[in-house]
């Protein structure tokens, strides 16, 4: 009796957690089964759909047309060899020579040289006779020609003056050798010489009349009185 009684409470208890774990595996399957459709909803809500096109062919393109048959054929151009590639020269620069200089001259110091003497003026032809002066010089020069402002300003003294005598006995280049102390004197004196002198042709010894040489004269200008 208490075999039996055991026995029948081992039973119980089997049957009784089976039905626990039986519960359980329910109870798991449902939870897991209703979680997975919530996600299912939620993932095909989020879910955007669109419709896809798809884009026509490309029109097929049309054939060139074929040539007239009576055009000559196109010649495909001459094919041209490219230039040569030229290499440019290499230029070598020159070599450097020395040159060797030669020393400065030593230069001796000379004495200067005299200019060439001028040519000696040619020889005066032999005078045979000597330009003589016609009339008194002394009268060529006068009080009478006293010049008015030398008298004004009371100038007077004694000129000396030099000149030649041509070839036919004229005074001519007349020059101041000595002054009297007044130009209007000395001017004076010159012009009365040149215009009123007059010379004898000096001759030569073929008695040629020939330049008469250099003369010299001196007057004095004395004031005159009343």
């Amino acid at each position: 009796m208490a075999y039996a009684d055991q026995s029948s409470m081992s039973t119980r208890k089997l049957v009784s957690i089976g039905l626990v774990v039986l519960l359980h595996a329910l109870l798991g399957y449902a939870f897991m089964t209703g979680l997975a459709f919530n996600v299912v909803k939620q993932v095909a809500k989020d879910l955007k759909t669109f419709d896809v096109v798809e884009e026509p062919p490309p029109p097929e393109e049309t054939p060139p047309p074929p040539p007239p048959p009576d055009a000559p054929p196109v010649q495909p151009p001459p094919m041209v060899a490219p230039p040569p590639i030229v290499q440019p020269p290499v230029v070598m620069a020159p070599p450097v020579q020395t040159v060797q200089v030669a020393p400065p001259p030593v230069i001796t110091p000379t004495a200067p040289v005299a200019p060439p003497a001028p040519p000696a003026p040619p020889a005066a032809p032999a005078i045979s006779k000597a330009a003589a002066a016609r009339g008194n010089p002394g009268s060529w020069v006068t009080t009478d020609d006293y010049p008015p402002s030398a008298i004004r300003n009371e100038e007077q003294g004694t000129v000396g003056l030099t000149f030649e005598v041509n070839a036919q006995g004229r005074i001519e280049n007349c020059r101041i050798s000595s002054s009297s102390g007044s130009s209007t004197l000395d001017d004076a004196a010159c012009r009365l010489v040149t215009r009123r002198g007059r010379y004898s042709p000096a001759l030569d010894q073929s008695g040629n009349p020939i330049p008469g040489g250099t003369k010299t004269l001196r007057f004095t200008w004395r004031l005159p009185t009343e």
